[in-house]
């Protein structure tokens, strides 16, 4: 076993344990889904859960729910009398997410809209007070900028994959890469962004943590 994968066998051994309904989710997600490894997982999933704890949202929007994973971990989260709105554009990701959302212990937390966020979540008139950011990697300065707006102060934007496999910092290859590119540029936006707070963690495949000022 190479030191990479036990560093994270121990962290994995030494965090609160994944509980047994997210961890039927994510072997399901690996063996029905294509891409089963952007499920969010135990790891991340534990620090989704404290942050949104510490954070203590009364309304959390997701953008790009894909297994459903993040989504029970936010909502698992939630005070009484919280909502999280989870937004998946894949209309064919329905049958399989949507019966492991509402069978969980936090179905009345959370309401899932299939469509684009980009046209739908104007519509609804929220003013979240978190928000979670994980899905076309080509329109994250986009979904930013809907966000920043229904924001107020003290509220947090989650970045995910703002790492991107270590492609962010190769300067010359993957310029065809459109998800490159595109996280790219938004840390880019983000970085010189003077209405927020910002700062990027290496857990998984990267977060950056937004508050907003």
């Amino acid at each position: 076993m190479d030191a990479e994968q036990s560093l994270d066998d121990y962290i994995r051994a030494h965090i609160s344990p994944e509980p047994a309904y997210l961890h039927a989710l994510y072997r399901d997600t690996q063996l029905r889904l294509s891409y089963g490894q952007m499920a969010s997982g135990h790891v991340q999933g534990r620090l989704l859960k404290m942050l949104t704890q510490m954070i203590r949202p009364q309304t959390v929007v997701e953008l790009g729910t894909f297994s459903g994973y993040s989504a029970l971990c936010i909502a698992e989260g939630l005070a009484p009398g919280a909502e999280l709105h989870t937004f998946e554009i894949y209309d064919e990701q329905e049958d399989f997410t949507r019966p492991w959302l509402e069978q969980s212990a936090y179905a009345d937390r959370i309401h899932l809209h299939i469509g684009d966020a980009l046209h739908l979540l104007p519509q609804l008139n929220l003013h979240p007070d978190m928000a979670f950011i994980d899905a076309d990697k080509r329109h994250y300065v986009d979904f930013y900028e809907m966000l920043l707006p229904m924001m107020h102060s003290g509220s947090y934007i989650i970045a995910d994959n703002t790492l991107w496999y270590g492609h962010v910092i190769e300067a010359h290859s993957r310029a065809s890469d459109q998800q490159t590119q595109g996280i790219k540029a938004f840390n880019d936006h983000v970085a010189q962004d003077v209405r927020v707070e910002k700062v990027i963690v290496p857990v998984r495949d990267g977060l950056t943590l937004i508050r907003v000022l």
